[in-house]
């Protein structure tokens, strides 16, 4: 077989998460590549540097996101390659959000002497189960009707059959992506009796997309999730509608902050994203640091000095939980809104919301929220706690001065395997 030549494009699927900075959450920006090889933006990484005047999380020249740390200051070289491909990625997001506007349409294409064939379907983005499946089942209808298109030409002849090509009902089969404007699926070699089967597999999976596709007009059934026992109780709320939400009033001041891994608790466990804080069943086996808490706490990598910010935090699947800022100098060993230098809204299973401010406990009248919206203005020294649902709504706001940076904190002491936090990743 002929080897590919330079000149064969070869597709590949990416991202923006593949390509995108876990410092600041966006495309890469003049990239650097680590020795362990994780790439930040080159800017971002200076600032995590320096944050603190100590490095990620205490150690010099630490890379932030498997704490892998130098000696010394490593020189910082462009990435060209992951420059280019980050280029090319905005390019081409460009060129398919205009894409619909430069689509003739088949009457201009006939009207130019071209052959009419019908058309590959656009699929946009889906952004939850039910737009995959009703996306899908659109793409088989337009399958089926290509395939009838097909079967209304001349009948091929005995000796061409032997040429048949199978390409579509492998490429669904095996989910692997292919394009419906490629020669290997409407081939001229296909058979007629062939085209027949392929017809009838997909009228099949036509079929069975439409009946199981009928629970999306119930909502109560529309998101069960199999929860953990401890998460099953009373204590959680109904999940099964999510609220609509308008567009946030601090869109301009969000921040989307991750989990600082070096000062993770032994009795948590976080996500791969590190978005996600879950209470583990075993104690983890971490390295032993100072900048580690011995209670189940955690901060985030984030340190913020200066300006405002705002972040949110998904609190339905922890019965007991605690949520706010403090210093990266907080004691290990303190509980978060018990120290001078942090600050922070809690939840017991009892059913009671309380702030805690200057180690001083305020009651608050008022029911558990889904999520909590925290708003850090250091501008004008004070920080509010909002409940989080169509809109927000005001729980709790105080006076703050800080003489070092703070740092989004999370305590989680129901202790029950499975308890969780999430931190939003909130959209402009």
């Amino acid at each position: 077989m002929a080897g590919l030549g330079s000149s064969v494009a070869i597709p590949v699927w990416l991202t923006e998460e593949d390509l995108s900075c876990i410092i600041c959450h966006g495309l890469l920006t003049s990239p650097v590549t680590l020795h362990c090889g994780h790439s930040f933006c080159c800017n971002c990484l200076r600032k995590a540097w320096g944050a603190r005047g100590t490095g990620v999380a205490g150690h010099l020249w630490a890379c932030p996101t498997c704490r892998e740390g130098a000696a010394r200051q490593p020189p910082l070289r462009k990435n060209t390659l992951l420059q280019y491909l980050a280029d090319r990625y905005s390019r081409a997001l460009s060129e398919l959000e205009a894409g619909s506007e430069r689509v003739p349409s088949p009457a201009t294409a006939q009207a130019a002497g071209t052959q009419h064939r019908p058309a590959p379907p656009r699929v946009a983005v889906p952004e939850n189960i039910t737009e995959v499946v009703q996306e899908l089942t659109e793409l088989v209808g337009q399958l089926v009707d290509i395939v009838k298109s097909l079967q209304r030409q001349t009948p091929l002849s005995e000796s061409e059959q032997d040429n048949e090509v199978n390409i579509g009902s492998m490429a669904l089969s095996s989910g692997e992506d292919c394009d419906l404007t490629s020669p290997s699926l409407v081939t001229s070699n296909t058979s007629e009796g062939r085209m027949r089967e392929i017809l009838q597999d997909l009228e099949e999976i036509q079929k069975n997309l439409q009946e199981n596709f009928t629970w999306k007009a119930a909502p109560e059934e529309q998101t069960q999730v199999e929860l953990p026992e401890a998460l099953s109780s009373s204590t959680l709320p109904d999940q099964s509608c999510p609220e609509p939400r308008r567009a946030s009033r601090f869109a301009q001041w969000i921040s989307n902050p991750t989990f600082d891994l070096g000062s993770l608790s032994c009795s948590l466990t976080v996500s791969e994203d590190c978005r996600t804080v879950t209470v583990s069943r075993f104690r983890q086996p971490y390295h032993w640091s100072q900048e580690r808490f011995s209670t189940s706490q955690v901060l985030c990598s984030q340190a913020f000095s200066s300006g405002r910010h705002y972040w949110e935090v998904d609190t339905k699947y922890c019965n007991h939980w605690a949520v706010g800022v403090a210093s990266w100098g907080m004691s290990r060993d303190r509980m978060l809104g018990r120290t001078m230098d942090s600050w922070c809204i809690e939840w017991k299973g009892t059913g009671q919301l309380s702030a805690w401010t200057m180690v001083k406990e305020t009651v608050l009248n008022s029911d558990r929220p889904g999520v909590v919206g925290i708003c850090l203005d250091l501008e004008e020294g004070w920080l509010a706690f909002y409940s989080v649902a169509s809109q927000e709504t005001l729980l709790y706001e105080c006076e703050i001065a800080a003489s070092s940076p703070l740092h989004p904190a999370f305590w989680l002491y129901g202790l029950t395997p499975g308890n969780s936090l999430i931190i939003n990743q909130v959209k402009v």
